[in-house]
């Protein structure tokens, strides 16, 4: 069955909202140092206080949307994105912009971001399914890396000529444009069933569905281990290119910014692959092929080649990634009930967060007494040990099946 018209509105809100995101990737802390005159450790009070408290706000979120049209939830979640973001420019003309404002705004988007994730993941599965939602997610995750190569060039580009606010206020109005496209969506979504009330266990029922399901279970720890190591070792990497081996500006957005088409390779490769191999199949070789590139960040050779050197293997990681990811995406959704997919969302999307926010911060530690060079192997070295988290994978689904089993007798 092809995708219909609904999808592409979907998927067209998803392609403004993910270009305007890119575009302004480093706009809060560029803001940050250029108009606040920030510290360094501020800068990462920034960044960590986004994610760590936005994911905290975000709990409560997911057994909210879980009993709401999921429509109504994205629209509201990127028109509170775009009034968040839109608040920094009187006060930014007014000259009353402050740090605290900064943060605040971070982290009310870093809640949002959360809370439309997960509605989205359910509401995708509403107007996809079969093979139409791998089709579907290999579609966001090559819109994904799109935004990804092509947003932050565009987006300093952006802020040379016009200014520190300019990506901020186009990334607020790519949420207006997103509600906008949303509300075109002729689709009459169900309303999902509402419990009788509120219970406390509702705000961890995400976790609880993960866990009881082995395989993942397996995919859940190995994705927070391995997308924290990948993104603790980003700013070590921008240390060693930048400080220790002088790499100018333009060559450091080069290293990151070509090997993202890789993106595009990697989604295309997992539609291709997924109907010869299967999903089951692919996931624990996907996900150990893209366990073995970052290790090779410790050995980055001084000059020219050093610039080639990164390019190609983030261009290796990116490729394995996003095919893992894409046949990820359509994994979850296959293997989650309906009345669960957004709690389940919502949950791995905070603990990914955490997770993040935690190993970023201890490899911090990590390079002041192994060094850059040093910090990069041994998170290297643990990713290439991440595989042992999907041992058992083949018996991993009779678990699964015994406890569903008893969990249908029970009631």
């Amino acid at each position: 069955m092809a995708l219909g018209k609904d999808f592409h509105r979907l998927w067209l809100a998803y392609a403004v909202s993910i270009a305007g995101t890119y575009f302004a990737l480093d706009a809060f802390s560029i803001i940050a140092v250029r108009v606040l005159h920030s510290s360094a450790a501020q800068v990462s009070l920034l960044a960590g206080a986004g994610l760590a408290v936005g994911s905290l706000a975000a709990l409560p979120l997911g057994p909210w949307v879980e009993f709401r049209r999921k429509r109504p939830v994205l629209i509201a979640m990127d028109l509170v994105r775009f009034a968040a973001l839109l608040t920094l420019l009187p006060a930014y003309l007014l000259d009353v912009l402050t740090f605290a404002q900064l943060v605040t705004v971070s982290v009310i988007v870093a809640a949002a971001n959360i809370a439309f994730t997960s509605a989205s993941g359910a509401y995708l599965k509403s107007l996809a399914a079969g093979p139409d939602l791998l089709t579907a997610n290999g579609r966001f995750e090559t819109t994904l890396w799109t935004a990804t190569a092509l947003g932050p060039p565009a987006g300093g580009a952006a802020i040379g000529f016009f200014g520190p606010l300019a990506t901020v206020i186009l990334d607020a109005f790519s949420y207006l444009l997103s509600a906008f496209s949303l509300s075109t969506i002729r689709t009459r979504e169900p309303k999902p069933a509402r419990p009788a009330a509120f219970r406390s266990a509702d705000l961890v029922e995400g976790w609880r569905y993960v866990f009881r399901h082995a395989r993942l279970r397996k995919l859940f720890v190995s994705s927070c281990l391995v997308n924290g190591l990948i993104m603790a070792t980003s700013p070590l990497l921008a240390v060693l290119l930048l400080g220790e081996l002088g790499l100018p500006t333009w060559q450091y957005g080069l290293a990151f910014g070509v090997p993202c088409l890789g993106g595009l390779i990697g989604s295309r490769l997992a539609r291709q692959l997924v109907p010869r191999y299967g999903r089951v199949r692919l996931l624990p070789i996907l996900g150990a092929v893209r366990t073995c590139w970052v290790v090779l960040l410790a050995f980055v050779p001084t000059g020219i080649g050093g610039l080639f050197w990164v390019m190609a293997v983030e261009f290796g990681l990116i490729v394995s990634a996003a095919a893992y990811s894409t046949v990820l995406a359509t994994y979850r959704l296959e293997e989650t009930e309906d009345g669960y997919v957004s709690r389940m969302l919502s949950a791995w999307r905070i603990s990914n967060g955490a997770s993040t926010a935690g190993l970023t911060l201890l490899w911090g530690l990590v390079a002041t007494w192994l060094g850059t060079r040093g910090a990069l192997g041994l998170a290297g070295a643990l990713m290439l040990a991440t595989p042992l988290l999907l041992l058992g994978w083949n018996r991993a689904q009779n678990e699964t099946r015994a406890v569903e089993s008893v969990r249908s007798t029970d009631s």
